[in-house]
């Protein structure tokens, strides 16, 4: 790990320097303190200066896992998550964590060194356009065309990020880190976001003072805002029950009486049965994504007679997936506090059914509690046959034994397994930048190196990855950086031996012809921990779950990452989407016969 020296004061005004101490003094005007990547000749003059600019470079085991932990980088701490590899293949790697990181809307600043200015297009050595590879998943792109700009196109890569809230594509010519230019390194530019339009909150505050069964759905932009405060004090002037969007369980303080839980896959009852009540909602920084308001445990709960407010940093998210009756382009955080200054003071016809509301709110919610206690198994054909069949633990209980046993403060990051999609039932926190997905995105691999990132950033707070056996086979080769940089996590691995996801769907839909879902023959990924210098536990009775999840985040104290294979049965949870798939039709003869089964 390269320790950071003390450090000379930044540099200010016009000077003369290299295009690499350019970038590198830009990097540290942004408060640059991590990089994640792995090293290559391509930016090896910048590289060699981060030392004595105070910046730490984080060796990772392949790029996207880099890029995944720039993300979580990001995501806790609300700063830059940067990351940088070799041209070529190294930002190939990068592509699938960038796309993640575009929609999380994490302001990661993606670095991509390429192919010597003199021979592009000759097909030299690492060579491809990197360019139009990440040009739909990025919201900007700088490429440096001049050395003399090097700081200039840097900074923008920088304030983009943050400006646009997503990723940003740094390109860099490799041959542009050498020689002199004369320059001055910009400083960052700070930006205040606005709570809205004065017309359109006046008719947002209209319409809540007017709602006899307000509902507040929060999302990811409260996180983003640090406007978790601002929404709470909404709420209690209301009244009002509040929802968290799909994946964004951090967005509202789950032990407050107005939490209600997630909607969308895999989330509460008692949230989808109260905003179906609902006349007005108030979207307060959530984009209303298909995945998150489509029907769950048979429940259509999306009001369709409601009046929706729906309130987005990005005005291009409004009303693009549910109509809406007041837009407002504006701040979560300052946007609530907007609507609350309006409301305070007022007649609100809510106060009128206050008592019967908050009721309902209670009942729905110790319903659905009593409800996850008693749902110790799957109830389909197909997993009670498995769960019968097996001596393991039940996915259900198990994730119940991980809710109860959750260490105070802890992050959690979950990946897009089956049993990981589950979980979304049993994840609850009490302050924001605490649960990280890969969003709408859905990429497996995503949660452990994410978790690693987001470890970099809060050192002090228990980090946690949920990952299936599928994903861990994919991204466990982190477990290297974990140890060699002294990042300690907790891995917690599904061991089911399956693609639950796609065998949920091989059930439903294809009579049980299982075609590449089975996962047979893995190798103990306890021992497979121990053997790359972590600590693994095989973990195949309820009773130890809770215990050993308390021990692995202790560990951390110590600086020992551990990972905690959960042998459990094959039983499987809903699928994502019952509405993208039907029953096969076949017309040649020779697929007929199989169908029918």
């Amino acid at each position: 790990m390269n320790k950071p020296v003390e450090l000379p004061a930044p540099v200010t005004g016009r000077q003369t320097m290299t295009p690499s101490e350019a970038f590198v003094e830009t990097l540290v005007a942004q408060g640059v303190k991590d990089v994640f990547g792995i090293v290559g000749s391509a930016y090896m003059d910048a590289l060699d200066l981060f030392p004595l600019a105070g910046i730490r470079f984080i060796s990772v085991a392949h790029e996207q896992g880099g890029g995944h932990m720039a993300d979580g980088y990001a995501r806790v701490s609300g700063r830059h998550g940067v990351c940088i590899a070799q041209n070529g293949p190294g930002i190939t790697n990068f592509v699938t964590s960038t796309a993640a990181a575009f929609w999380a809307h994490s302001p990661v600043v993606v670095i991509t060194p390429e192919t010597g200015s003199a021979t592009i297009g000759l097909g030299g050595f690492q060579e491809t356009d990197q360019l139009p590879i990440f040009s739909r998943i990025t919201k900007y792109q700088a490429h440096v065309n001049n050395r003399s700009r090097m700081a200039e196109l840097t900074a923008r890569a920088f304030d983009r990020a943050h400006l646009e809230l997503g990723p940003t594509q740094l390109n860099i010519p490799r041959d542009f880190f050498y020689g002199d230019i004369e320059c001055e390194i910009p400083r960052p530019v700070t930006i205040e976001r606005g709570a809205g339009g004065e017309r359109s909150l006046d008719e947002a505050a209209a319409l809540l003072a007017g709602a006899k069964f307000p509902v507040i759905l929060a999302g990811g932009g409260v996180v983003m805002a640090d406007g978790q405060p601002e929404a709470i004090a909404l709420a209690e002037l209301l009244q009002a029950p509040v929802a968290v969007s799909y994946l964004h369980n951090d967005a509202f303080p789950s032990s407050h009486p107005l939490w209600c839980g997630p909607l969308g896959y895999q989330g509460s009852k008692a949230a989808m049965k109260l905003i179906g009540q609902a006349d007005v909602v108030l979207a307060l920084g959530t984009r209303l994504g298909p995945f998150g308001t489509l029907p769950q445990h048979g429940i259509d709960y999306w009001p369709k007679h409601a009046k929706i407010i729906q309130v987005d940093a990005d005005a291009k998210m409004l009303g693009l997936v549910k109509p809406i009756s007041v837009g407002i382009f504006g701040d979560a955080k300052s946007a609530a506090r907007a609507l609350a200054a309006r409301l305070r003071g007022k007649s609100l016809a809510g106060q009128v059914n206050r008592a019967e509301r908050l009721a309902k709110v209670k009942a729905e919610k110790a319903a659905w509690e009593v409800e996850l206690d008693a749902w110790t198994h799957e109830k389909d054909t197909w997993s009670l046959a498995q769960a019968k069949a097996s001596a393991y633990m039940h996915p259900r209980q198990m994730l119940r034994e991980l809710e109860r046993a959750m260490p105070d403060g802890a992050m959690v990051s979950t990946d897009i397994g089956n049993i990981c999609s589950v979980a979304n039932s049993y994840l609850r926190f009490e302050r924001p930048r605490s649960m990280f997905a890969a969003m709408s995105f859905g990429n497996c691999g995503y949660a452990f190196p994410t978790i690693v990132g987001a470890k970099v950033a809060a050192p002090d707070r228990p980090a946690i990855a949920y990952v299936g056996d599928g994903a861990w086979g994919m991204s466990f080769g982190e477990l290297q950086t974990c140890v060699r940089e002294a990042i300690p996590v907790t891995a917690v691995v599904f061991n089911n031996g399956q693609w639950g996801a796609e065998k949920k769907n091989h059930v439903d839909f294809y009579a049980n012809r299982f075609v590449g879902v089975n996962l047979d023959k893995q190798p103990s990924w306890a021992e497979v921990a121990t053997a790359m210098g972590a600590d693994g536990h095989r973990i195949e009775k309820l009773a130890d779950v809770g215990p050993a999840l308390r021990a692995a985040a202790a560990a951390q104290k110590d600086g020992r990452t551990t990972v905690l294979e959960m042998m459990v049965t094959r039983e499987l949870g809903d699928p994502f989407r019952r509405d993208a798939l039907a029953l096969p039709t076949r017309h040649l003869a020779k697929y007929k016969a199989t169908a029918a089964k």
